[in-house]
């Protein structure tokens, strides 16, 4: 590719863990899913599958419902799970997305609020859409906010991504 080509589209998906409940005697770190949990974790997989490029890779919080979110969804990828994304804000989450390999094409990042609504806030180059308003309003469990990124992973700064799609799997 020529030195001054733009890079290739990329895609950056933002999900938030599904439903969770409260066991006695967990920390919150270990809160593991509700049943409606699991099933809109498993509707957010196959909106993903039907409507998203491949994922390439998954970048996952280590909290137990945002494991538990993963298997649910059934994507198969390589996946990096990151301390880091539990309780993160967009600085950190953007950090851990600068990690990811170039070659990635589709990333999934599954975490928390509040990184994940004020990442997809914080990357979109246009605060007015119909995804960036409801993005704002609400971002619940088994959210995913899609993102198209122009540039390489390690490049990706504030307003440098297209929200374009919010969805809610119910």
């Amino acid at each position: 590719m020529p030195a001054n080509s733009p890079a290739p589209a990329r895609t950056l998906i933002l999900m938030r863990h599904g439903k969770s409940g409260y066991s006695e005697g967990a920390t919150d770190h270990e809160r593991p899913l509700t049943s409606r949990g699991r099933e809109d974790a498993g509707a957010a997989g196959e909106w993903l599958r039907s409507t998203q490029p491949p994922i390439d890779a998954v970048l996952c919080s280590t909290a137990r419902r945002t494991r538990e979110t993963l298997e649910a969804t059934r994507v198969d990828a390589p996946t990096r799970f990151a301390d880091e994304l539990y309780g993160a804000y967009a600085a950190k989450v953007l950090a851990e997305i600068a990690r990811i390999e170039p070659s990635v094409r589709t990333l999934l990042v599954v975490g928390h609020v509040p990184g994940m609504p004020l990442t997809a806030l914080d990357l979109a180059d246009d605060l007015e859409t119909a995804a960036a308003r409801v993005t704002r309003e609400k971002f619940p469990t088994s959210a995913l906010a899609v993102l198209t990124v122009a540039c390489d992973w390690d490049e990706l700064t504030s307003n440098g991504a297209s929200l374009t799609t919010f969805h809610v799997p119910r």
